[in-house]
Order: C-alpha cells, then sequence, then structure tokens
C-alpha cells in the first residue's frame, strides 16, 4: 500500500494529532492498547502487511513483546525515539546482542510500517541496532573511582541517600537497572545468617534469586527508607522524588541518569561509563580480588560460564606485562 504520507514532513499538529489518535496506555504489565486497538488490530495489520510466513510472524510478535513490556513498566503512552533508545540500552543489559538486534529490528519494521499507513511517525529510523562485536569493550571503574564515586554524593538530602544506596547495591551485587527498578523494600530477607534480596530472575515472575547484602550497603538502605518514612511491605525498595512522579516505582532509565550524573559529578567523563559499568565493575573487582570464575557466575547469574569467562580473559591480558619487560629490555 503507498502511504499517503510518503516524503512528507509532520508538522506540530500532525504528530500531536497522531499521537492523540493512537495514544498508548498503559493497563498491566505486558499489556498496551490504543484508542483504536493498537496492540490487535494494527499489529495483525502489520504482520499482513509484510506478507509473513507463519514462522516469521511468530518471531516478530516474539521480538515487539518485549518493547511494549518496556513501555508499559516505564509507563510511556507516547514513545519517542529516545525511548527505542533507551530500550535498546536496557535490553543490551540482560540479553545478547544478537538478541536485542532481532528486537530492534522488530520495532523498526513495525514503525515503518505505521508511517507508511499514516498512523505514528516512524520514530525508529536511524536507530542503530546492537552492535555485535567479539572484542572485549566493558569499562569499569577502579576500587579508588567507586570510592570517589560514593564520596561525592551529598548524603544530607533523601535524594543523595537515595542514590548512594542505589549506587552502593548495584557495585557490590552486580545488579541490573531492571532488577533494581522490580525490587520492593519485602524482597530484603534473612537467610541464614545474612541479609539477601531476592530479585525477579531473568525469564522468571517468581522471585527466586537473590544477591547478598553486606552490613555496610544494608545500612545505607535502612538509612534511606528511614527517612524516605517507610521500611517494610510491597512498595517498591526505592523511589521517585520527582514532584510529577514521587513515592512512585522509579524507572530504567531515571536509574540510569543516576548513575551517569553521579559519575560526571565524580569527574568519571566517558561516553563509555554507563549504569551497566557498574556491573562490569561488580565482575572485576570480584576477580581481581582473587574471586573465581564460577564465582562470579553465581553472582552475575550468568547461565552460560563462557559470558563470564570475557571478564577473566580480558584481566589475564590486563595483567600482562610483555611490554614493560621489553621496553626495560631496550631502554634500561
Amino acid at each position: 500500500m503507498q502511504s499517503k504520507l510518503h516524503n512528507t514532513a509532520y508538522t506540530t499538529q500532525d504528530i500531536e494529532r497522531r499521537h492523540n489518535m493512537n495514544e498508548l496506555t498503559v493497563i498491566d504489565r505486558g499489556e498496551v492498547v490504543a484508542q483504536n486497538s493498537f496492540t490487535t488490530e494494527l499489529f495483525s495489520r502489520w504482520t499482513s502487511f509484510i506478507d509473513a510466513k507463519p514462522k516469521t510472524i511468530e518471531t516478530y510478535t516474539r521480538n515487539i513483546r518485549p518493547f511494549i513490556y518496556f513501555l508499559a513498566e516505564n509507563g510511556i503512552r507516547n514513545p519517542a525515539r529516545e525511548d527505542i533508545i533507551a530500550f535498546r540500552e536496557s535490553m543490551k543489559e540482560s540479553h545478547k546482542p544478537n538478541t536485542v538486534q532481532g528486537y530492534i529490528m522488530a520495532v523498526k519494521q513495525f514503525f515503518r510500517w505505521t508511517e507508511q499507513e499514516g498512523l505514528y511517525p516512524n520514530i525508529a529510523d536511524h536507530v542503530k541496532g546492537a552492535k555485535i562485536d567479539s572484542g572485549f569493550k566493558k569499562d569499569y571503574l577502579t576500587s579508588k573511582q567507586v570510592g570517589k564515586l560514593l564520596q561525592t554524593i551529598d548524603r544530607s538530602t533523601l535524594k543523595g541517600l537515595r542514590d548512594y544506596a542505589i549506587l552502593l547495591l548495584m557495585v557490590t551485587t552486580g545488579l541490573r537497572t531492571v532488577e533494581v527498578m522490580r525490587a520492593n523494600i519485602e524482597d530484603m530477607r534473612t537467610v541464614a545468617d545474612f541479609t539477601a534480596l531476592f530479585i525477579q530472575g531473568k525469564g522468571h515472575e517468581e522471585r527466586t534469586d537473590y544477591v547478598k547484602v553486606e552490613p555496610p550497603v544494608e545500612d545505607a538502605i535502612r538509612a534511606y527508607l528511614k527517612a524516605r518514612g517507610k521500611t517494610e511491605g510491597r512498595e517498591p525498595l526505592f523511589t521517585s522524588i520527582a514532584h510529577r512522579n514521587s513515592g512512585e516505582r522509579m524507572t530504567t532509565r531515571s536509574i540510569s541518569r543516576i548513575a551517569k550524573e553521579n559519575m560526571i559529578e565524580a569527574d568519571l567523563q566517558s561516553d563509555r561509563l554507563t549504569a551497566h559499568s557498574l556491573r562490569h565493575t561488580t565482575a572485576t573487582l570480584n576477580l581481581l580480588n582473587g574471586g573465581t570464575p564460577e564465582e562470579t557466575r553465581q553472582l552475575l547469574r550468568h547461565s552460560n560460564i563462557n559470558t563470564t569467562l570475557i571478564y577473566s580473559h580480558a584481566l589475564e591480558r590486563a595483567s600482562n606485562n610483555s611490554e614493560a619487560r621489553i621496553a626495560k629490555a631496550i631502554l634500561g
């Protein structure tokens, strides 16, 4: 079908009209609907448009679903280009590049069609997929840099107490932003002789996995909860303090922003340092301080030890002082 919007620039009124017509309304996790049957009629028309075989339709259905979940969990009613980028970065935290690439391709195909049909702007245009690279490019912080990051946070405010607790928890446990977002106060429980935070494992609805919360980390979390006025129950472990969303569950985007803003404040300014760098830091510091690959695999909850060995192999190269020995032999 030839699009009546093909090669036509959108005006502000166009976009507002289409957003009103197709405004996404979050009902529950994984369920996003629109006033004109966005997820049912529109999706059905899309799969018919691409003239796909049943197997391909099944693949597209499976690959578009995480994006719909992402919109629902983050309360996004009118998705924009930056939301797709945030979705991609969120998925990269817990999925392989090839998997993320499939998700992004489905999203791009869908919005390309919505624009051609005059239903919604193609906000996925020029959004890159996940870079598939076998090389090790996982930036991490040194223990000294982590100390500097934490010390720069002003803990005299509720925001500072919260941010400090979040970053300390993430860097000592390797939690992903989505796992921090989903955590509830009641998920902190005593197991044997230690405190654990039960988390929603990847691909599971039940909270069966857990990480150990060391005493200094627990103290930081308890101090924040006390200042917030909530110390128990099913409420979110960490909540927004923004005027518009005060008291509501935080989003992965806001947690990522907290990490990045505090890194910049600590003069740790690198485009490759992100919230997920804290997870890389967890793995690296554990290995550098005597942790085994298997212990690190359990800590990060990798299903395959080969994923963990990427860190180990990189550290082996980093500790190889061949160049220094050669330079010393030549230059004295």
